[in-house]
């Protein structure tokens, strides 16, 4: 590409707008060319202001750039958001109605109807729907959302499942790591030692969720699959990495290695595309009895894999199995990254 699209970054001091800034540092297609935070940082540096938690170092001319504003009239066109859900519920639908393509990682709008959740090599379909929306209509925005990091994992998983043999009933226990609450997250004498069986409105987010992006799409909505599902969601001392124990109950009979030939020959339109940041195989089986582990396996795939291991027989549904996927990653920053590179390889982010 002669030249890289200009992005912006709602959020950028957090922890996924750094995960943004981190992956974006190379990126062919994309670079940070304004960012936003609260209105308190605004005209500061931003390696001033930000806490950086991750283990690669801030850019150097990202650490130069004023943080601005959050008002759409100095944005550019391409907008990554990683805002908490009550600013994004305010400040994506101002963003898309002033002309923006918003690619979000918050839950504010996941479930409007209108408003695809994509997995791109699950339902990268959907995309469709944005024409659908008054933003698109008035102003040529739009917002595209990825999903709740324990939903994409397991989407990842079922998602081939689904397509070749059918869902009709799934039960999901997650095991979900401390960077998935943010930072300064899950006070340590909380956790430590410890295992939190609740996250406030995950296992809700995750059962719908998983519906809609494994349903149909068509000219104006988004209609969920119909399967049933229960889930129950654990914080737990890992830093990063969403563990998910799954059991199925299948439309048609499937054997074992048919299942795992189907994981292992699973590809997508960002696979078919080459887009920069997907991975050649989005879901990995692991042979070994006592993988996927968080600690081994959380960055197949630079991060952007779902690792596959421990298929057995359910004695009470069908199959089940357990799935690890990179919670700040695949489950956010990289997911959103992902969706960018498919709506710009579609013609819907300009020339």
């Amino acid at each position: 590409m002669p030249s890289k699209i200009p992005v912006g970054i709602l959020g950028a001091t957090g922890v996924v707008g750094q995960r943004f800034i981190q992956l974006l540092e190379h990126h062919p297609w994309f670079e940070p060319a304004w960012l936003a935070a609260s209105e308190r940082s605004a005209g500061r540096a931003y390696g001033d202001i930000v806490r950086w938690r991750l283990r690669t170092p801030i850019p150097a001319h990202v650490a130069r750039m004023k943080i601005s504003p959050a008002i759409p009239e100095e944005a550019p066109r391409v907008i990554f958001a990683a805002l908490d859900a009550d600013f994004a519920r305010e400040l994506e639908p101002r963003f898309a109605a002033h002309g923006c393509a918003v690619v979000t990682n918050s839950s504010a709008l996941r479930m409007q109807e209108d408003v695809p959740l994509v997995v791109p090599e699950v339902n990268a379909d959907h995309v469709r729907v944005i024409h659908a929306q008054r933003w698109r209509r008035d102003s040529g925005g739009f917002v595209v959302t990825n999903p709740n990091c324990s939903a994409i994992g397991l989407v990842m998983a079922l998602g081939p499942l689904h397509r070749r043999f059918g869902l009709e009933k799934v039960m999901v226990v997650t095991m979900q790591a401390v960077s998935g609450a943010g930072y300064p997250g899950v006070a340590s004498l909380d956790i430590l030692g410890n295992v939190i069986p609740y996250i406030a409105q995950e296992e809700e987010k995750m059962e719908a969720e998983t519906r809609k992006l494994l349903g149909r799409a068509d000219v104006s909505r988004i209609h969920s699959a119909e399967f049933a599902m229960s889930a129950q969601c654990n914080r737990v001392a890992v830093e990063d990495g969403h563990t998910e124990s799954v059991s199925v109950k299948l439309e048609k009979p499937a054997q074992a290695e048919e299942m795992i030939e189907t994981w292992r020959s699973f590809r997508g339109v960002p696979q078919e595309l080459r887009l920069p940041n997907a991975p050649e195989q989005p879901v990995i089986y692991d042979t070994a009895p006592d993988h996927p582990q968080p600690r081994f396996d959380v960055d197949r795939g630079a991060g952007m894999s779902a690792t596959v291991g421990r298929l057995r027989p359910c004695g009470v549904l069908d199959w089940k199995f357990t799935v690890l996927s990179h919670n700040t990653i695949r489950g956010a920053a990289g997911a959103a990254l992902l969706n960018a590179e498919l709506l710009k390889a579609q013609g819907y982010l300009g020339d």
